[in-house]
């Protein structure tokens, strides 16, 4: 998966202490972030769901599912509404919302490398445009999976879907 040891999203944590043989994996805010909308999509069916319900459910620090949702907002991903029905919902569809977009909104572009480098006699030219090469491959990876195949995911594997009680009052 990946890591983003910064705002770029750089796979390469060799300036970060980086062991041989460490995995390179998706970032904690961009996994939650996953998992929040998954929650919404999947148990709310894209309806508003309060962010602590969300927290709770998933395990994520409410402070900073709070803190996730405001990025979401901002890329127009999710909705907000105030209120005690209120919540974030999703701002589209499940089928229409790509990971890709999920991750480029909170870390910005998915890039093996950055580029940096100088050139010595051509060979940091070709692997970097190898690096570009794959970067694209990884960031089509992502996009190619929407919340609607993560939640026919769950129903595959038998997720239950939670039901919310529902109270009926009556004077």
């Amino acid at each position: 998966m990946l890591c983003a040891a910064s705002r770029s999203a750089v796979l390469d944590k060799s300036d970060v202490g980086m062991h041989i043989g460490s995995p390179v994996k998706l970032s904690n805010k961009g996994r939650y972030a996953v998992r929040a909308l998954f929650d919404i999509a999947y148990f709310n069916e894209g309806q508003p769901t309060q962010a602590k319900d969300i927290a709770e459910r998933q395990g994520i620090p409410p402070r900073f599912l709070e803190q996730i949702f405001q990025d979401l907002k901002r890329a127009g991903i999710v909705g907000s509404k105030r209120g005690p029905q209120g919540g974030y919902s999703l701002a589209g569809e499940a089928y229409a919302i790509r990971l890709g977009d999920v991750i480029r909104a909170l870390e910005g572009p998915l890039l093996l490398s950055e580029g940096t480098e100088k050139d010595e006699g051509g060979v940091v030219r070709v692997t970097e445009a190898v690096f570009r090469d794959l970067s694209q491959r990884v960031e089509a990876c992502f996009d190619a999976v929407t919340l609607a195949d993560i939640c026919a995911q769950a129903e595959r594997m038998g997720l239950p879907r939670v039901q919310t009680e529902s109270y009926s009052y009556v004077i």
